[in-house]
């Protein structure tokens, strides 16, 4: 999607050089950036052109939207006092977009009384969070078929659930898989439509960065460079602009296992904290990295197919991609992608969650996506988030 640039104030000509620059996914940015209040602040929740793409996606009023998004803001606070009051009988959390509110699970009586002082609803539970990650880390070490499409720690169910391609449900080796992992973890089996795959494609048009013959996305901006998807780059691998021009070169690179990846960028190329709306809404302003829970509406914007929204479904998701390749870590959304996705960012109102590992569907039909938590890469690489 390309745009032309028009006279604007001194903050849009600041987003016009960038989004060339240092984001590298389109050529200009018309729109002038809007920003949405941190969590807990008592700024409008959202601008007039999100609270649009939410009632296309969520299918949502604006007065709802608008509410949606300040309760999504009070369960951000609420969840971390929930957590530290929990302590060891934690067992998870996940908000509940249809009362607007937070629950917490819980593994002791007496923590359930605490909990619900922090101002968040209580499920009591058998097993901890603690309890449950130790048992997807065993999971984790069993080899999965193709047919199994993932697992992960669901609070809401107090399991592990293992996803399995439902045509492949059947399978001896799918089977295998699932014995074994309920000989070493409380699991429950879910099944799902199709395995998901990286979003990862070959030199085509549009706002992209590359390596090779491979278009992907940027995910954030950060001090030196940006983050996106290991799966798009080896480490030393040159990377181009939308233009074609030198770019950077992958500095770090984790696939499989894990999928992120670093590139320092220079070659007249510099940074800022955008994220682009494809001109759904107006280009987002990057504020920090604040985690939302599970439950809450978050949006993607790629170079495939712009600006969709949906919601976080789960948290530490192993993937194991369709090509036989496993993925740990990862963050389940409803959100949509297709081919050329790849590394894009994952925010949430100004906060970024994370970039675009893979997924299954298409944004036609619909579909699911995964993405790479933002805070682990920044972790990893010793790097700094550009923001505002």
């Amino acid at each position: 999607m390309r745009r032309k640039t028009g006279v604007r104030l001194a903050l849009s000509a600041l987003l016009v050089m960038a989004t060339c620059g240092g984001t590298g996914l389109a050529t200009a940015a018309t729109a002038t950036a809007t920003t949405t209040a941190t969590p807990g602040s008592s700024e409008a929740p959202a601008s007039a052109a999100l609270l649009d793409a939410m009632e296309r996606d969520f299918g949502l009023s604006p007065s709802a939207a608008r509410d949606r998004l300040a309760a999504e803001r009070r369960a951000v606070g609420v969840e971390r006092a929930a957590r530290e009051a929990a302590g060891a009988a934690y067992a998870g959390s996940w908000f509940d977009a249809g009362r607007d509110r937070l629950t917490v699970a819980v593994t002791r009586p007496r923590a359930a009384e605490e909990v619900r002082r922090a101002g968040a609803a209580v499920r009591l539970v058998e097993h901890s969070a603690a309890r449950l990650d130790a048992a997807k880390a065993r999971v984790d070490r069993i080899e999965a078929p193709s047919g199994v499409a993932g697992w992960r720690v669901d609070p809401r169910a107090n399991r592990v659930v293992v996803s399995v391609v439902a045509r492949h449900a059947s399978d001896k080796d799918v089977e295998a898989f699932v014995r074994r992992a309920r000989a070493t973890a409380p699991v429950r089996v879910a099944t799902v439509a199709d395995a998901p795959r990286t979003f990862a494609a070959g030199t085509v048009g549009g706002d992209p960065y590359y390596t090779g013959n491979v278009r992907c996305s940027i995910g954030f901006s950060v001090h030196g460079g940006f983050v996106t998807a290991g799966h798009c780059g080896r480490a030393g691998a040159a990377v181009r602009g939308w233009d074609g021009s030198d770019m950077g070169t992958f500095r770090g690179s984790s696939f499989p296992g894990d999928d992120y990846a670093y590139v320092s960028i220079g070659h007249g190329w510099w940074t800022v904290p955008v994220v682009l709306g494809w001109g759904t809404i107006p280009d987002r302003l990057v504020r920090g990295s604040t985690e939302m829970p599970v439950g809450t509406s978050i949006c993607r914007s790629g170079s495939t197919t712009h600006w969709h929204c949906g919601q976080v479904l789960a948290k530490n998701e192993t993937v194991n991609y369709s090509d036989g390749t496993v993925v740990h870590q990862l963050t389940k959304t409803s959100v949509c992608a297709e081919p050329g996705d790849s590394g894009g960012s994952f925010i949430s109102g100004d906060q970024a969650q994370g970039v675009t590992s893979g997924g299954w569907g298409n944004c036609r039909s619909g579909g699911e996506t995964w993405y790479q938590p933002v805070n682990e890469i920044l972790s990893r690489y010793g790097l700094t988030l550009h923001v505002t």
